[in-house]
């Protein structure tokens, strides 16, 4: 099972009360969090910190929720988003995960079942950088004539 110790959380979220309240929880539980409230925060945050899990809310003013998961997902394909939302569909929630979101979570939240989401996360994120890494091991070493 993953740790979460250092793990570096963006939350992302135009309700300024859910996001102090969301990072002293999760702060609380050792995480380090990256506090923004609109989906252009975070597209430089994702630029600005190195970001393991992002949770974003759909309904935000500005870019949206699915376009702010679309534009990091462009920037940073490796990064993980969990999708929270007050107002969930069937629809967004499949657009989301086409998208590229790993979880889709309803307001209010579980803080719970955030964490077991933000480890799944980060879990599935720390495998594929290691599968990527060996990729790039094996590719270095059939290129080498040893």
């Amino acid at each position: 099972m993953t740790s979460l110790m250092a793990t570096k959380v963006l939350i992302v979220d135009d309700e300024t009360d859910f996001v102090d309240l969301m990072t002293r929880r999760l702060e609380a539980r050792g995480l380090d969090v990256v506090p923004v409230v609109n989906g252009e925060e975070a597209v430089e945050a994702v630029d600005d910190h190195s970001i393991d899990v992002a949770v974003v809310d759909l309904s935000m003013p500005g870019i949206d929720g699915l376009e702010t998961l679309r534009q990091v997902k462009e920037k940073r394909p490796d990064l993980e988003v969990i999708m929270l939302t007050g107002h969930s569909s069937v629809k967004s929630g499949i657009e989301a995960m086409k998208s590229g979101a790993t979880d889709y979570l309803e307001k209010p939240v579980d803080l719970q079942a955030l964490m077991a989401a933000i480890r799944a996360a980060k879990e599935a994120r720390m495998d594929r950088l290691l599968e990527r890494s060996e990729e790039e091991i094996q590719h270095i070493l059939k290129s080498k004539s040893w």
